[in-house]
């Protein structure tokens, strides 16, 4: 008994095997989790270290070449890319492929302790190293808090409460800010007041640190009781900060209040700014736990803010920046439709050509294993999202091959008058094994992509896991549940004698007519056969190459680029108008902006860029994605006008992994000099061509430094050393914190500095007093300061691997970045380098690179897999040789399709062919297989290999035909556009060759002769 047999002898548990897969399958849909695109964990980290008032050169030899070193330890460390300026280092260091989110913890772990460790060798005034481990988190929701009549501090208590309320909410992990300011306590000096009662700064800043220290004045028993003795004196309000009394030296004693101004403020220049719709703003994102469900969140939080809206004061509003679970539902309801309609199209084409009974029964099988495949995504771990819907949608015509294969052999059988119960048996045995093995390949076809480590890899994983799902449910469900519904619904048809033979039609006849020629002249059919596929190895070089699509989000985003070294209020400045031009154009309904930094992580294929008050980003919201094409190069066209000391760009979301710049030159060498003079030739170069534009390097330009020249005898003799002289400076405009203030939970920091007009009035640094030790009273600086120069500097330098890199960025203004780097990258590579120094290609050359890398290291495994079951279940060599060379001429409708639809050959598209090595070696397999069972039945080769052919036409053209018509709905999304036109016109076109150059094949590698009579002789 085999399986047919069992399943129809057990009917009963068959069918409730198939309904359990149905309504099972329906209630887990509910269940599953859902996300707008498949997370991929992000394998860095930042290493962030203060080193006040020391130069980027400074900072990268003292502080960022030490770190480094200690990092450089780590057995799991991919690379080491550092950003040291004035004041700071920030390391980026990314781990191998190979580890995951489960060990990347423990990775971060023993970072911190070689980073721990390094500590004791930085410079007195650097660390301590602070590790950012969480820098690839997303807050999938992200709000600005605004409201036109409110004061900072107002909308500050409105995002205290929200964070406070929020952090509650189901699936809620973590809530962060953008933009919020940081309040301290300033007290500005009267420097002139101060020489005269000649009261040194350090008497102030002793007073003021010793009055808001915490004391331990210990405990007393009294009795049975311990008492804590607490003394007063402690600050509690500015008006005690006013009271403060200071001794100029003498018996006498004066207040603060008579040389200082004390008050409460926010700390300046901030580090970052936001504006919603030109309205000052707070930001707000909130991220989900692991596992979580976003959508869930989403729904929690808009009822939570429901709730929590009578403590929200009238005219505070909630900006939406990005809230992932409305972008979530609209994807997935736009996907289950496109599923629907693929699911619709193929069941119509099935009932087109292979009946109504027949065609229904297919669908029901489609249903159901569709169904199944929900419920082992769940403890699989795989949610519902665009790469898992667009898998099923890749899948669907697949899963119907292996249904239609035993239907059809079945409807065969009873069509010529066999029982139909051992129809069933006989085709599933005869069947069974070679469905099962070219299902195993061409579930083996996507493996390398499900088990690459790398960020694309993950990001595309949830592919190859519900192909794996799908394809074996649909050949559990072939082999079980289609022979016993065929039992149930298939009747033979009324006898004569011209449905006696199923395949008298005009049709199989002309098929059979055309076959008998092509191997009759089986030299030209090959020969012009490879021509085509030499013609189409030619064609794919004009065939555009990319990474992944850009998104079809209605959003962009407009890089402000001031130059370096630019206030963060004159960026501020530009921004506002850009905003006020923004809001003005058609389609634009929302604009945000974020000054000094990129924004919180929304989006996990945003990176956001790192601090630097002369940057700014717009997120530009659109009544329509389709704008967004001819919106960003007008705006840039006008920005060149309305802010012309700054460089902008605009540039549409992505839908993977990958960032801004796709084209960057990256040169490495000891030298910064030089290095800026051979990325000014490359920048030459790029500007020269015309669909170029965002061309900028990563050290920017060099900024103005003034360097008080210290007279050292002078210095020396008034007991003033170089930090006196930098404390003056500091105190004079910035201001420098002195200590804390402690306010509830609040630690404030208390700022000494100058009143704001001796700060705006770079002129009195003439007339700055600093304290004499030896003179005991305040001398002017100018006494120990011989002069003032002003020199430039780099305030930005990267390093790579511990080699200082300069990046040089370009993208193209139109068509992809693969054209424009063609064109440009001999250019780039003809630059003389001296020695030393090298060139390396960064962007999407080397994302492409680097995932095509573990891809192409892993595919050969999977291929010889492949070979062994084709090997395996023929039990011969030649027959699978036959096979694989037909694999390749997929290519010819590759090429074909890619170049008629312009669509580039991305990495989908590089999926999508990897797919049709499996959808054609099962197509072959079925075929083979055929012509076997032909050959034991009769003793004519050529008759055989023509039956075989004939009998294999429809379920073969049918898998073909449902799987791309099926694709028709990814047709209209940006993201699989390129791997659909790949698979339908690859599909099609090798399916056409398969059942020619098979046969054709076939009778070259067993000698049949054209002639019946000579072929039986042969195959005797």
């Amino acid at each position: 008994m085999n399986i047919a047999e069992a399943s129809i002898n057990n009917r009963v548990v068959t069918l409730t095997f198939a309904v359990v897969m149905l309504l099972g399958g329906l209630n887990a849909f509910k269940g599953l989790s859902r996300l707008e695109d498949p997370e991929f964990t992000i394998k860095d980290a930042l290493v962030v270290t203060r080193y006040p008032g020391a130069s980027a050169a400074e900072v990268e030899e003292e502080v960022t070449d030490r770190i480094e070193i200690a990092i450089q330890q780590l057995g799991q460390l991919d690379e080491i890319e550092s950003r040291s300026v004035r004041g700071m280092s920030t390391l980026t260091v990314s781990i191998k492929n190979q580890y995951d989110r489960n060990s990347l913890p423990q990775v971060w772990d023993e970072m911190r302790r070689k980073v721990g460790d390094a500590q004791g060798e930085l410079p007195p005034g650097a660390g301590p190293s602070l590790v950012i481990d969480d820098y690839g988190d997303v807050f999938g929701v992200f709000i600005a808090i605004y409201g036109e009549e409110y004061s900072y501090a107002e909308l500050k208590d409105v995002v205290d409460l929200l964070r406070r309320e929020l952090l509650l909410v189901q699936d809620v992990a973590k809530i962060d800010t953008y933009g919020e300011f940081v309040e301290a306590i300033y007290v500005e000096l009267e420097r002139d007041r101060m020489a005269e009662l000649g009261i040194p700064t350090s008497a102030i800043i002793r007073e003021l640190t010793n009055k808001n220290i915490a004391s331990d004045a210990g405990r007393v028993k009294v009795g049975p009781e311990f008492i804590s003795i607490v003394p007063t004196g402690e600050l509690n309000s500015v008006e005690d900060f006013e009271s403060v009394l200071i001794s100029p030296g003498s018996s006498s004693q004066i207040f603060l209040r008579d040389v200082a101004k004390v008050h409460r403020g926010y700390v300046e220049p901030p580090s970052t700014l936001m504006r919603h719709d030109g309205n000052a703003a707070i930001g707000l994102g909130i991220s989900t736990v692991s596992g979580g469900n976003v959508v869930v969140m989403g729904e929690a939080l808009k009822q939570r803010l429901i709730e929590l809206e009578p403590r929200i004061p009238l005219g505070v509003e909630l900006g939406l920046v990005s809230v992932q679970s409305e972008a979530v539902t609209e994807a997935i309801s736009g996907f289950v439709i496109s599923l629907i309609e693929a699911v619709v199209i193929v069941i119509v084409v099935l009932l087109i050509f292979m009946g109504l009974r027949s065609g229904l029964l297919i669908g029901f099988v489609l249903v159901i294993t569709i169904s199944g495949t929900f419920i082992f995504m769940g403890p699989w771990g795989i949610a519902l999202e665009r790469i898992s819907l667009g898998a099923l949608i890749i899948a669907l015509g697949m899963l119907v091959d292996n249904a239609i294969v035993v239907v059809d052999g079945i409807l065969i059988r009873i069509q010529k008058g066999e029982d139909a119960t051992a129809a069933a048996a006989a085709v599933v045995n005869q069947t069974a094994v070679p469905l099962l093995g070219a299902t195993i390949v061409a579930v083996l076809a996507f493996a390398a992509i499900g088990t690459s480590d790398d960020s694309t890899g993950e990001f595309c994983r949830s592919l190859f896991q519900v192909v794996f799902i799908s394809l074996g449910l649909s050949w559990i469900t072939a082999v079980t549940v289609t022979p016993l519904l065929c039992v149930m619904f298939l009747k033979p048809p009324s006898s004569s004698a011209d449905e006696s033979d199923p395949y008298a039609s005009g049709f199989y006849r002309g098929y059979q007519a055309f076959l008998r020629g092509c191997i009759r002249a089986r030299w030209v059919t090959v020969t012009a056969v490879i021509g085509m596929f030499v013609a189409s190895l030619w064609g794919f070089g004009y065939v555009d190459q990319s990474f992944f699509p850009p998104s079809t989000r209605p959003q962009f985003m407009i890089d402000v680029w001031m130059p370096q070294g630019t206030h963060i209020d004159d960026t501020t400045r530009a921004v506002e108008e850009a905003e006020t031009y923004l809001r003005k154009q058609d389609g634009v309904t929302h604009v945000n902006s974020l000054v000094g930094q990129g924004s919180l992580r929304f989006l996990l294929t945003y990176t956001p860029e790192k601090q630097d008050s002369s940057y700014a980003q717009l997120i530009v919201d659109v009544d329509d994605s389709s704008k967004i094409a001819t919106l960003i190069p007008k705006i840039e066209s006008d920005f060149k006008e309305l802010l012309p000391d700054a460089l902008t760009y605009g540039f549409p979301f992505e839908l993977g992994p990958g960032a801004n710049g796709k084209i960057r030159a990256r040169f490495s060498g000891p030298d910064p000099t030089v290095l800026r003079e051979i990325s000014q030739q490359a920048e030459e170069i790029f500007r020269a061509d015309p669909n170029a534009k965002a061309i900028r390097t990563d050290w920017r330009q060099r900024v103005k430094i003034v360097e008080p020249i210290l007279s050292e005898q002078q210095a020396n003799s008034n007991g003033i050393t170089r930090t006196d002289v930098a404390d003056v400076l500091l105190q004079a405009f910035q201001g420098f914190s002195i200590g804390l203030y402690r306010e509830g939970d609040l630690l404030l920091p208390i700022i000494l500095r100058a009143p704001e007009a001796q700060r705006a009035d770079v002129a009195s640094i003439q007339n700055l007093q600093i304290w004499s030790p030896a003179a005991q009273g305040m001398i002017p600086l100018r006494q120990v300061v011989a002069g003032f120069e002003t020199r430039f500097e780099d305030e930005i330098i990267m390093r790579r691997d511990r080699k200082p890199t300069i990046t040089v960025f370009a993208d193209p203004k139109t068509g992809s970045a693969s054209v424009l780097f063609n064109r440009l990258r001999p250019q780039i590579e003809a630059i003389e380098l001296p020695q030393e120094y090298e060139l390396e290609w960064g962007g999407e050359y080397e994302d492409t690179a680097n995932a095509r890398g573990p891809l192409m290291a892993s595919l050969p495994i999977f291929i010889m897999m492949m070979v062994l079951i084709t090997i395996a279940l023929f039990n011969s060599l030649k027959e699978p040789l036959i096979i694989w060379l037909c694999v390749p001429l997929a290519l010819i409708g590759v090429t074909g399709g890619l170049l008629a639809t312009a669509q580039p050959f991305g990495f989908m598209a590089l999926l999508g062919f990897l797919s049709l090595m499996g959808m054609l070696i099962k197509n072959a397999v079925v075929l083979i297989d055929e012509i076997r069972l032909q050959r034991s039945e009769t003793p004519d080769l050529l008759t055989a290999i023509l039956n075989s052919g004939t009998s294999r036409l429809r379920p073969v053209a049918m898998a073909a035909s449902t799987t791309a018509l099926g694709m028709i709905p990814l047709l209209l999304d940006a993201f699989f556009i390129a791997m659909a036109v790949t698979i339908i016109f690859g599909l099609m076109f090798a399916t056409l060759l398969t059942m020619i150059i098979v046969p054709v094949l076939y009778a070259i590698f067993y000698g049949a002769s054209s002639d019946p009579v000579e072929s039986a002789s042969a195959t005797n």
